[in-house]
């Protein structure tokens, strides 16, 4: 359960990544640089943090919509990776800049970013426990059988 904990954590602090700063921050330790098409700089500006895990180095999440790719290439186009993967996801239909919303649209946004949120969070658990379960009637039935 621990591990659901911490990916829940990790996704609900993503409320500070609007900031394209913040975002590009992450990537501090990511693997692709100059002469890449998949900067830091271009990661961010499609939305994506680095969420790197200890066997994957790679990992990349949208802060919106919480898609996470991994496996990137050096000629990777950010942006057209996030549109084929996620093409709904509200951070990419942004009509203007981030510092343009009004009040009233960024609590839209942030509405849908927390059922996203919820959603994927809710997925997760509801798949630990599924396993928990398979685990528990493995246990029961080698009992019974012996």
């Amino acid at each position: 359960m621990a591990s659901t904990d911490v990916l829940a954590s990790r996704f609900f602090s993503y409320d500070k990544m609007y900031s394209h700063d913040l975002r590009e921050e992450s990537f501090s330790d990511w693997p692709f640089r100059e002469e890449c098409n998949c900067t830091p700089e271009k990661m961010a500006k499609a939305g994506f943090v680095h969420c790197p895990s200890e066997n994957e180095p790679d990992v990349a999440c949208c802060f919106f919509c919480l898609i996470e790719l991994e496996g990137w290439e050096p000629q990777d186009d950010p942006w057209s990776e996030h549109v084929k993967r996620s093409p709904y996801c509200g951070f990419l239909n942004l009509s203007k800049d981030f510092t343009e919303l009004t009040v009233a649209e960024f609590y839209h946004m942030e509405k849908e970013r927390l059922k996203i949120y919820i959603r994927k969070v809710f997925h997760k658990k509801m798949a630990y426990f599924r396993d928990e379960i398979d685990l528990t009637v493995e246990r029961l039935k080698s009992q019974l059988d012996s």
